[in-house]
This record gives structure tokens, sequence and C-alpha cells, in this order.
């Protein structure tokens, strides 16, 4: 006996047959019949104690307690409806044959409907039987068996293979004196006539695979799955041929070509899958057309690329001889035949690893569902938590969603946590090991099924695949032919190489409307070239270099045009590039320093744009602390002048000090007066970015002069914004003119990216002058370019913008402008940024009321700013908190921080802008009129005489 759950339900799942014609026969009729089928049912199912919880078309969809009364229910139904047919003459009415499964056990219910196995269970056993039937499921036969009423019988139909289920059911069909008692064979697969196996575990995703391939199927009379090894062509063959049995009478076979070596034995392995008899004398060929010739059958070919040729004869040749004959091959490469549709199976949808995961999220990509499937398979009280979900998103999308691999992979999780498989995947061919002992030996480890595909390659192509491992993230053709070209390979050749190597579904081409074709490796495959080519040391050296010798090149070509009219599309092919780009310094460290100082230097403008500040400097850094990077030539000094300028973009003067004045003094022992110019700008400018205005200033104009003397129109312009934007931003009306002027000459030179850049500082100095209408017009032109052209980076822009909606009063605008200022700044790093954009929110939150907020801002951002060491920051930050202590009416406290802001500003030569003096101009104004002149007085020069930590403290009492 079967030991049934006390809460297992019963299900009785009912439907109509062949309803879409009677509604075409009688579509008047029909209304009023269906109306009394639902009244006959819902009578039937109610008087004996069930619940209708679904209606869907014609189905029903009952539950009881109880499964005596759920059968009871079925012949009570199945009696009414045969009376209602008994009064319908032949062809004057629909005639309503409804069929009926009845099984049992435990299901969820949630809002009213249920959800559980047992019901894929009853619906799988409703759709194999017939108009009038009653079929019950083994465990529901056990329960119902003792109280079957006088005359009513069990009629065993024996064991039968449901669609998608892969336990076998025992069905049984319910038989009484006074109803039809003999039906047409049932519609399970053993009913037909296929030798596709049993599947053995479930099938995940592939909903919209299943659909494809059907499509191509009824429209095609070949076609062919490709794609690696492991993708699970076999499993969607084997799905998709499961759901088309009803479609091909004469049946579906399965033929597994994996094991054999010898092509000659193809067509024989096809005779002996169809049961057929070879007969002597006569070509086997004729024997297979002869038998299929008139049949609507559908044959599958299964892993034919060892075998592609014989393979491809067999189907054109039986395509031709047989008309309703339908052929689905799968292969690593097409057979390449007239009438052929390809279809490329591609891996499971993968998680985003970019974004952060739960337990919840993670399930909702196919790769992650198999695996979680898969793992408990092997250790049953696996579960997915918040805590190791992004690891299972790690596995399977380092995995590339490859069927087998994911599995293999979930069988480890016996002995190993998910988050020691991710750790482990560097090593995947050790780590992906041990698949199922009846598969074939090509597919019980994942480096035995690469193996299968590589040692099918012709020498060429072994070696091409091998070189292309160096590529990280893809890669063109003109990369491809420089990297994999030598002696033993031309450049002409490498183009039809990766043709066979795509045909072969070894490579994936990416090809986008109007843009350049690419192509790249599943990572599983990349990873297993790379062994093979580590094994070859002296090629491995070759192709690295000539990889790194190309992207060098590529980044010294994009250098000028990331200051030209074609900078939108030199950041996207950066983008494009950048694992590559990546992988090129990195072989570069230990490799040829001096052409990672080249390609660090050159790449400075794209890490600007493009929210890599704290990449570059990593990587700049990392270069020029290898010892090939010691000498003190040009390029030393480029480098090191480049990081500095970066650490400067990150608002940390106190960093790129240092490196500017080793720079310099490279610079000036070369005489390369063009680096000078560029080195004193970077110097000048984090000496004033360090409030040393006093000696900063000085080298800045020094670097103007001999911009101007080289007649270095770009340099000219580089160093006029930055005095426009920063170092004379105090006077509103020079500022404007250096930025016009660096304007002018972005123009000229075609600098689109400078022009955006301009027109941004240009907006900044209009509303400093208290130009609010040129101020929002000039900064929405710069944001609007800045994003045409694909620049990240525009969190200064958003800034500026935010200070012009606080200057106009309209508070809810700058606080979403400021908001997603911060989201920005940190976004590229520029973590300093944020404490000046905490600053303006304090303002607007001080204006709003919210003190409490405001003061959180001002404090963040002042010691955020002294962190940073940049006194003017702090300045800001605390002429904040001294206007908070005015509206709080603490008077002295604001009278001292103000004239301590007074005097700090003072020594570091950094007058407040004109615009801002007048909003302090207004608080000292609330002050004296609540201070007599003498108590003004005094808080004056107490706030004089502190030191910054003093006022610091001062603030803190707020």
């Amino acid at each position: 006996m079967i030991d049934i759950p006390a809460e297992s339900i019963t299900f009785l799942f009912t439907d109509i047959e062949g309803s879409t014609q009677l509604w075409e026969q009688y579509p008047v009729a029909m209304k009023a019949a269906l109306a009394r089928h639902d009244a006959i049912l819902r009578e039937a199912i109610e008087t004996h104690h069930g619940k209708v919880f679904k209606t869907v078309g014609d189905s029903f969809y009952a539950a009881f307690s109880s499964a005596p009364n759920a059968l009871e229910a079925a012949m009570a139904a199945q009696r009414a409806l045969h009376a209602e047919a008994a009064g319908i003459a032949p062809g004057t009415g629909p005639l309503i044959r409804v069929r009926m499964a009845l099984h049992t056990g435990a299901a969820e219910e949630r809002d009213g409907d249920y959800f559980g196995p047992p019901l894929n269970r009853v619906a799988r056993l409703l759709s194999v039987g017939h108009g009038g039937q009653v079929l019950l499921s083994s465990v529901t036969d056990e329960l119902v068996r003792a109280y079957l009423p006088p005359g009513a019988e069990l009629r065993d139909m024996g064991e039968w293979r449901l669609k998608d289920l892969t336990r076998l059911e025992h069905i049984s069909q319910l038989t009484v004196p006074d109803l039809p008692a003999h039906f047409p064979p049932l519609r399970a697969l053993e009913a037909l006539r296929t030798n596709l196996p049993a599947q053995l575990t479930s099938f995940v995703g592939r909903e919209k695979e299943i659909a494809a391939v059907k499509r191509l199927i009824g429209a095609n009379r070949l076609t062919t799955l490709t794609g690696p090894g492991g993708t699970g062509k076999t499993r969607l063959s084997l799905r998709v041929a499961s759901d088309l049995l009803d479609s091909f009478v004469n049946g579906v076979w399965f033929v597994e070509l994996a094991p054999l070596a010898d092509p000659a034995l193809v067509p024989q392995t096809v005779l002996a899958t169809l049961g057929l008899r070879e007969e002597t004398g006569r070509p086997l060929i004729d024997t297979l057309s002869d038998y299929l010739r008139a049949k609507m059958a559908l044959l599958i070919l299964d892993n034919c690329e060892h075998l592609v040729e014989a393979s491809a004869q067999l189907a054109e040749a039986l395509l031709q001889a047989c008309p309703n004959l339908r052929i689905l091959a799968s292969s690593r490469e097409a057979l390449s035949i007239p009438g052929e549709a390809v279809y490329r199976v591609p891996s499971l949808s993968t998680p985003d690893t970019h974004l952060a995961h739960s337990a919840e999220s993670v399930a909702q990509c196919e790769a992650t569902r198999l695996f979680i499937e898969r793992a408990r398979t092997v250790a049953p009280a696996f579960a997915v938590t918040d805590e190791n979900a992004p690891a299972v998103a790690q596995v399977c999308a380092r995995l590339d969603g490859i069927p087998l691999a994911i599995e293999l992979a979930a069988a480890r999780v016996k002995i190993l946590r998910v988050e020691q498989i991710a750790e482990r995947l560097d090593d995947c061919f050790r780590l992906l090991t041990g698949g199922s002992r009846t598969a074939l030996p090509r597919q019980q480890t994942l480096r035995a099924l690469i193996d299968w595909s590589y040692d099918l390659l012709p020498e060429p192509e072994r070696a091409v695949l091998r070189r292309l491992s160096v590529f990280s993230g893809g890669w063109t053709l003109e990369a491809a032919e420089q990297v994999c070209a030598d002696d033993n390979v031309d450049g002409y050749e490498v183009l039809d190489r990766l043709a066979q190597l795509v045909n072969k579904s070894l490579l994936v081409v990416d090809a986008e409307d109007g843009a350049e074709t690419r192509y790249h490796m599943l990572e599983t495959i990349r990873q297993y070239a790379r062994e093979k080519l580590s094994a070859e040391e002296g090629e491995s050296l070759r192709a690295r270099d000539r990889h790194l010798d190309f992207f060098l090149a590529l980044a010294e070509r994009a250098e000028p045009e990331l200051a030209g009219p074609r900078i939108a599309e030199w950041l996207r092919l950066l983008d494009a590039e950048l694992d590559n780009l990546r992988a090129a310094l990195e072989w570069s460290l230990n490799r040829n320093a001096q052409a990672g100082l080249r390609m660090g230097g050159a790449l400075m403008d794209y890490w600007h744009a493009h929210n890599g500040l704290h990449e570059g400097m990593d990587w700049l850094s990392q270069i020029l602390h290898q010892p090939g990077a010691a000498p003190r030539n040009g390029l030393r000094a480029r480098a090191l002048t480049a990081l500095a300028a970066l650490h400067e973009a990150q608002i940390e003067s106190v960093k790129a000090e240092p490196l500017a004045r080793e720079g310099l003094e490279i610079y000036r022992e070369l005489g390369d007066q063009r680096g000078i110019a560029f080195a004193l700008l970077t110097l000048g400018t984090a000496l004033c970015g360090h409030d040393d205005y006093l000696a900063g200033r000085p080298l800045v104009f020094e670097s103007l002069a001999l911009y101007r003397n080289l007649g270095d129109k770009a340099g000219i312009a580089q160093v006029l914004n930055m005095l426009g934007n920063f170092i004379d931003e105090q006077d509103p009306g020079r500022a404007r003119g250096y930025l016009e002027e660096s304007l002018a000459l972005a123009r000229e030179l075609g600098d689109t990216a400078g022009v955006a850049d301009r027109l941004g500082n240009l907006g900044r100095a209009a509303y400093r002058a208290g130009d609010f209408a040129t101020a929002r017009a000039r900064l929405t032109e710069a944001l609007e370019l800045h994003r045409s052209l694909g620049i990240s980076d525009v969190s200064f822009v958003i800034e500026a913008l935010g200070e012009l909606a606080l200057r106009e009063g309209n508070y809810p605008e700058a606080r979403v402008y400021f908001e997603e200022g911060i989201a920005l700044a940190r976004e590229s790093g520029r973590i300093n940024a944020n404490y000046w954009i905490f600053s303006f929110l304090g303002y607007v939150t001080l204006r709003q009321g919210d003190y409490e907020r405001a003061r959180s801002l001002f404090v963040e951002a002042q010691n955020g700013f002294r962190d940073a060491g940049l006194k003017i920051g702090v300045t800001y930050a605390l002429e904040g908190l001294a206007a908070l202590a005015v509206a709080q009416d603490q008077p002295e406290r604001a009278a001292r921080l103000f004239a301590w802001a007074d005097a700090t500003r003072e020594a570091i030569d950094n007058a407040r802008p004109p615009i801002e003096q007048a909003d302090v101009d207004r608080e000292l104004a609330a002050v004296r009129a609540r201070l007599d002149e003498s108590a003004f007085a005094a808080a004056q020069a107490e706030g004089r005489a502190m030191t910054m930590e003093q006022a610091m403290a001062e603030a803190s009492q707020i």
C-alpha cells in the first residue's frame, strides 16, 4: 500500500474532447450544450463534497478531501452527460464527450488555487485519455478500490510514461455497467511508435527554444541544432520530439551516432534503430528509403559532428526519397546540404553578476534553476539563501550557462559549499569531474567534452583556437589576424580558420547592425584553449606579446581621437575592448613595463571620461613600481604626470603633488617643453587644490606661456579651462574670458568633448555672476552634449544644475540634482566630489527647515574634506554650519565660524565668489541684528584666532 499523507487532496480534472471542432460545427447549439455541461459537472462535484477551484475554457479543476467522493462525482457526471448525449440524434447537435482523470497528492493552496507536482501529474493523465473515459493514477486506485459501488470495476491499463514526467504511472480505467467501457489506446508515449529514451531528470527552461525548433521542423525538412558541447542539444531534441509525437503518425525515432567511429556504420545504425533487417545484395539506403517513403515520421540524428559527411549524405538521400520525412539533427557544425535550417542552441540564461542577488532573484534564470534542482538531487538539504545566492549566480555565469558544466558543478555540493565551488572555478577542468557513470565518456567531465571537439580539429585550427584564448571579452578580425598569424598560419588564412571554428561551435559571432563583427569564446572553452596554449610556452609568449602590441597601438590611436569629433565612436570602441586592454596591461606588468607606461598614459582621457579614475590610477601605479619602469625617460614622466592628473580629478591633491613634481623633474632633465608644460599644469592644479594658491597659480601661468610659445592650441585650451573653472573662479569676469577663449579653441580643434566641458564651465561662471538664465542654457546644452558623446562622468554638470536650482529657490529640483550627482560621483570613483555635493545638499535641507539633516550633511562633508586635506572644502562646510547656527538662533557661534572662514580664505588666497559672499553678508546681517557691536566684534576676534580643529569643535556644538 502507498502511504498517503493525511493532508493529501484528490484532484478531478475534466475537459471536452474535440470541443474546437464542435464549436465550428454547431456555433449556436454549442453555447446551450456547454451551459448544460457546466451545470452537470458543478452539481456532481458539489453534491459529492468537492470544490471547483478553477475553470479554463471547458475544463473543470476540482479538489476533494476524500478520494471515494471524487470517484463518485466522476461517475455521476459521466452518467448525466451520457444521458444528455443519448437524447441527441447524430448530426443534429453537439455530442459532448468528456474525459476525466483522478490523482491524489499533497499540494499547496494559495489564493483559492492549488500548486504542486500532483497537479502536473493529473493534467498529464487527463491528456492521454478519451472522451467518456475516467482514468485513475495508482495512488487514487488504492484509495478507492475498497469503496467501489456495485458493478464498478478498475481496469488495469498497465504502466505508462507521461510526457515530461520521469516516474512511470500505473493507470487504471473506471468501468461501470451503464457507461461505455471500450476506448482507443491511451495517448501516452509508449502507445506510439517511438524509441525516445525516458528522461530521468527534469527539463529546465528552454520555452523559447522549444517553440523556435518546433516552428523550424514544421517549415523545413531538415533542422540542425548546433552549439558547443554540453549546451543541451540532445536534451532539447528529445524534449521537442516528445512534444511532436502526435504530429508524426508513423513514429519518432532517435538515432545515437556518438559511439560510432566508422562513417560506414551510419546507415546501418539507422536501419537497426527502425527495426529493419539488411537485405542481401541491396544498398542500405534503398532499404531505408523504401521503408520511410510513405511514412510521416521524424528521424533524430544525434551527435553528427565526427561523422558529418556521412550524416549529410544519408540525410540528403532520405529527404529526396521520402517526401513526408522530417529530420532533426544535432551537431557542432551544420550538415550543409540544401534546405537545411540551422538553429544555434544558446546557453541557458544566466544572472547578471554585477547586480546584487537574493535567494528569490537568483532563481529567475534558467541556469540557476538548473543548478538548484541538480544540487538538491545529490544533496536534498541544499537550499539557496540570501548569503549564498551571489555565489550561485557567479558559478552559473562563469560556466556560461552550459547545462553540462552546471550539472557537474552542482554535483559538487555534496562536498563543497557553493562559495568554495565559485572560488575553484579558475581551475574548472579539475573541479568539474564525476558525471553520470552511464553517460558517454566524453560527457562525464567537462575536459573530456571539449577534448572531443578539439581532437576533431586539424592542427592549423587548433593553433588558431589556442592563440585566440589570449583575448578577453571578444575580438575583431583585425585583432585576430595580428595575434594568430605566424610562419605556419598566414594572415589571409585567419578568416577561413575563424569561419571553420564558428561552424564547429567553438567560436561565437557577435554581429550587430552597423557595428564591426566581433567574435568570442565561451569562457569554459577559453580556459581550455588557454591551458593548451600554456603548454606551448614559445607560442604562448609570442601570442601574448602580439596581443599587447595590437592593443597598445589601439590605445595610442585612440588618444588623439578622444579630443576630436569622433570621440563617441572611439569611446564605444574602447568600451568593447576594455577587457582586452586590461589583459594587455596585465601582461605588460612583468613582460614589458615600457609598453605598459605608453599604454597607461595613452588611456588617461578614456579613464577620465568613463568613470575609470580608480582603475586608471591602479594600473599606472602598478606599472610604475615595476623594475622595467625605472628609467627616467619620457615614458615614465608621462605616466607619473598622468597618474597625478587622475588623482587630481579625484580631488586627491596631496597624492597628486609628489607625482607631478617627479614628472616635472624628469621632463626638465630631458628638455621636453611640451612635457614640462603638461607637468606644470598638473602640479600647479594640485597645489591650488591643496589650498596653496600662492605657489600653484604661477605654475599654471608658466604652463600657459610655454604652450603659447609652442603654438600648442590643445594645451592652451586645457590651461585656460583650468584657470576659468578652478583657479580664478572668484573673478567671474576673468573666468568667463578664459573659458570663452578655451571654448573657441576647442571648436577650432574639433574637440567635441572639450566643447561640452567648456560649456558646462561657462554655465558655472554665469551662475556665479548671477546670470541664471544663461547658466541654465549653458549647463543644459553641456549635459546633452556629454551624454550624446557617451561620456558618463557628468556629475560636475549635474552638481552645477543643482546649485542653480538652489539659488533659484527650487529646493525639490535641487535635491533631485544633488542626489543624482552623489550617485554619479560614487559610480565614477570621485569620492571626494561627494563632499561638495553633501555641502550643497546641506544648504537645500537647511532652507527646507530640516535642521538635523542639514547638520548631518555639513558634518559629513566637513569630515571628508578634513581627511582629504582639502582646507577650502572644510571651510565651505563650516560656513554651512555657521548658517545653520543663525537659523537656530546661535548668533555668537555663527559670528565666530564666519570669522574663522574669512581668516582661512585670506590665508590660502581663496576668496568667496561674489554670489556666495552675498549669502554670507545676509547671514552676518542677521547676526548683527541680534548682537551689539562689542559682542559681535569680540566673537569675530575669537573666530579669527581659532585653529581648524577649534573651529570644528565649535561647530559640533550647534
